[in-house]
């Protein structure tokens, strides 16, 4: 049996891989500006009823569809997890600022 030292070893160097950078695509300012419209629209998308619906001492006035479907939306085509956030953020405010307003469907 063959002891070796430290400077009898001898270390297998693989070839050196460049480093593969993580491209960005960046979109056109018309595709972001389509995007902004979208998900404007979508975030004042509410379901309103004329008369509210009781559940118990809680009463459901609206529901926000355009906010649910946005959400959907933005998560199956958005690649970026940090893109996503600004989209989420966006449909959020713009779903409760239309809430107030006269924006949506009545049934």
């Amino acid at each position: 049996m063959k002891i070796m030292t430290k400077k009898q070893t001898v270390k297998k160097q693989s070839a050196a891989k460049p480093k593969q950078l993580h491209e960005r695509v960046f979109e056109t300012d018309g595709v972001y500006f389509l995007k902004l419209v979208a998900v404007f629209l979508l975030g004042t998308f509410w379901l309103k009823f004329s008369d509210p619906i009781s559940i118990g001492a809680f009463q459901l006035a609206a529901i926000p569809i355009g906010v649910f479907v946005g959400f959907l939306l933005v998560r199956a085509l958005e690649k970026h997890q940090a893109d996503r956030k600004i989209w989420y953020a966006l449909l959020v405010v713009i779903g409760v600022v239309s809430n107030f307003q006269a924006a949506g469907i009545v049934i």
